[in-house]
């Protein structure tokens, strides 16, 4: 199957989308996770529908398999995937639908492609449905390493902003269950992100900066401590959505909003200092 998927993305990279052989005339896209346990990337490449509003929508069927595929798996643990199309690539975040609103995508899905009705049939599992909701497109407005620092920050007050909304709503279509899904999933997007991002700062970015410029040793010993004080607060949030997980319980919209304001401030503070360093070493 490794072998055969990887026929499948070459020819589907070569051709902008369109591959021959059992997949000939269907719409394909090449999804990418990061391995749950190895966190190396795996692309597969799967059919899929849009639903009501254009979003793409992939089944984990596993042609109707006892197993969900591992690709699901990934997504599960780690929802931030690349998506590739025949004329796009992009970045999105992975939501698989729940309760009713599960019910209704696949009944569209199936009357679509009654194939995946035949899965079903083989399984006790409920197949799932995704939605591939593409994130928060933050544009680089300058190049360099001030560009991309940039970008980064946009990028995570953009999906932090979308964690509040979510947080803050009630009932809604699909039930609080499709609401706890969507809301962890842009959770753990959010703070896989943030952690990455401050594992470089701390590893790379600051201890080079300090190197160039010693009298910013207090600075950057202050900023690391936010770290610190920010990873226990991503810690509380991805507690809070162990299940039930819905969002729900008492004090998460609180901790929300505190980890809104340690990061803006945070996010103030390091632009302020760093943007014109950074831009200095690239003038």
């Amino acid at each position: 199957m490794s072998s055969f998927n990887e026929s499948v993305i070459a020819e589907f990279r070569a051709n902008a989308g369109k591959v021959g052989g059992p997949f000939e005339g269907a719409e394909l896209l090449l999804l990418t996770t990061t391995g749950a346990r190895s966190g190396k990337p795996h692309t597969v490449p799967l059919g899929f529908l849009r639903d009501d509003g254009g979003t793409p929508l992939v089944v984990a069927s596993a042609a109707g398999a006892d197993r969900h595929p591992a690709w699901y798996h990934n997504l599960l643990a780690r929802p931030l995937v690349q998506v590739e199309t025949g004329t796009e690539e992009y970045e999105a975040v992975a939501v698989p639908a729940a309760g009713a609103r599960r019910d209704e995508l696949f009944a569209q899905v199936v009357r679509a492609e009654p194939g995946y009705g035949e899965y079903q049939g083989r399984t006790a599992r409920v197949i799932p449905v995704v939605a591939l909701q593409r994130t928060h497109e933050v544009p680089e407005e300058e190049g360099g390493i001030a560009g991309k620092l940039l970008a980064v920050h946009g990028w995570l007050r953009a999906q932090l902003a979308h964690v509040r909304e979510l947080a803050g709503e009630g009932p809604r279509e699909g039930g609080a269950a499709s609401l706890g899904l969507q809301l962890r999933q842009h959770c753990l997007a959010f703070c896989h992100t943030l952690e990455f991002h401050h594992r470089s700062e701390d590893a790379g970015l600051f201890p080079y900066l300090e190197q160039q410029h010693p009298h910013m040793r207090e600075f950057f010993r202050r900023v690391g401590a936010e770290h610190a004080v920010i990873a226990r607060l991503q810690e509380e949030l991805v507690r809070a959505l162990d299940p039930p997980g819905d969002g729900s319980g008492d004090g998460f919209s609180g901790r929300v909003e505190r980890m809104s304001r340690e990061l803006e401030s945070h996010l103030d503070r390091e632009e302020e200092q760093l943007l014109p360093v950074l831009r200095a070493l690239e003038g």
